[in-house]
């Protein structure tokens, strides 16, 4: 049976967006603003789409994101990975984590 986590609990928000682009995981960087994450970083969402100068970042629910190297399902600590996606890393946040994808090196979590 397919499991889907799509749309549970999902947040988008509108921010000024200084460099975003979709899919890729985002950090706060002035007031009302995001820009993507360096490695390392901690994130605040997930870019869903640009228009202009403005961005739509989801903060909440579940999502997809592209990973680098291993992730675990369970709580697992993640950060930004430095190219839009996330990794395990005992400094980044704890996120719940309900399925990874090791061929298309994907992983769903709730934000």
């Amino acid at each position: 049976m397919n499991v889907s986590f799509e749309e549970i609990g999902r947040l988008a928000v509108t921010f000024g967006s200084e460099g975003c682009q979709a899919g890729q995981v985002c950090k706060v960087s002035a007031n009302g603003k995001v820009a993507p994450c360096a490695d390392g970083d901690k994130l605040c969402g997930i870019v869903e789409h640009v228009r202009g100068s403005h961005a739509a970042v989801q903060v909440a629910g579940f999502a997809e994101v592209s990973i680098t190297g291993a992730v675990g399902v369970g709580y697992v600590n993640l950060c930004a990975d430095g190219s839009g996606g996330v990794k395990a890393d005992t400094a980044g946040q704890k996120y719940v984590v309900v399925d990874v994808d090791t061929t298309a090196m994907m992983v769903t979590f709730a934000l």
